[in-house]
């Protein structure tokens, strides 16, 4: 399983903060934003990432986050031009996919929750087809929306209806199998002049290969994609690591406790950030 994180163009919407600094470079609480993405796909046991931003951004994910190495990650990185559909990332990094399966992320989406692991490295054992998320929310119509029957059986997926069928919005958070990168080049510019992932979505509905986890009252999935929900995410984090003491999104722990890399590695990279509280965070570990 590989993955991608969509960080910037079609994923970003902060305007017009978002044309002085790069948004998944924003910090979340105390984190830059893409950290969050990056530790879902982590979480998913996904170690080699492609990142897909525009060109003004990119350099500055490349000089944050190098070649993964420090993490026992490979990544690597591609510029989306013009931001022309969340399904273009599957077009883009068609060599980078292969013959393996993979996962799209947003740059600006957060998941927390409980036995979140657990969920992730089932779901990313799809080897045919397609498994997307729905999350209940007051008002979905800025969404792609599910609808389901009596039995919980998938009906349609519409984007950003004026008149919801179901209050189950999608959120950025896709697991496919190897065939998405034709079926995406397969596909026709909706009404808005942009690749939908809600058309991709249909090409596996209609076949029967789309199943849809719904995330339980318990969870969290916060879209940053306005300065208010910035805001309401980053006071999210700041209370669940001041509560608890463990840190959301720390990348090096998930990192260490995966085995990807050993203690010495990550007193490395905390001595280096032993100034910050993320540093010393990271030492207390170990010690």
């Amino acid at each position: 399983m590989k993955g991608i994180i969509l960080a910037g163009g079609s994923a970003t919407r902060l305007y017009p903060l978002s044309k002085s600094i790069s948004k998944q470079i924003m910090p979340v609480y105390d984190k830059p934003m893409i950290y969050y993405p990056l530790s879902t796909l982590m979480l998913a046991g996904i170690r080699e990432v492609l990142i897909i931003s525009t060109p003004r951004d990119l350099p500055v994910f490349r000089e944050l986050l190098g070649s993964g190495q420090t993490l026992g990650m490979k990544f690597e990185y591609i510029v989306q031009h013009t931001p022309n559909g969340l399904a273009q990332a599957f077009v883009l990094g068609e060599r980078f996919i292969g013959g393996s399966p993979v996962c799209l992320i947003l740059g600006d989406n957060v998941f927390y929750g409980q036995n979140f692991s657990r969920m992730l490295e089932k779901t990313g054992l799809v080897e045919d087809g397609a498994c997307i998320f729905g999350y209940y929310v007051k008002d979905p119509r800025a969404y792609g929306v599910v609808e389901f029957d009596e039995s919980g059986k998938v009906l349609s997926i519409e984007e950003k209806p004026e008149k919801p069928k179901s209050n189950y919005a999608v959120p950025g958070l896709y697991f496919y199998d190897n065939t998405v990168a034709l079926r995406a080049k397969a596909l026709k510019p909706s009404a808005r002049g942009e690749y939908e992932i809600t058309d991709l979505n249909c090409t596996y509905l209609k076949e029967g290969k789309l199943r849809v986890e719904i995330f339980g009252r318990g969870f969290a999935w916060l879209d940053t994609g306005n300065c208010d929900s910035l805001l309401d995410a980053s006071n999210f984090v700041a209370t669940i690591q001041n509560r608890q003491g463990f840190y959301v999104a720390c990348i090096e722990e998930i990192a260490w406790r995966k085995g990807w890399i050993d203690n010495s590695s990550l007193e490395r990279i905390g001595m280096k950030l032993v100034k910050t509280e993320y540093g010393k965070y990271i030492l207390s570990l170990i010690n």
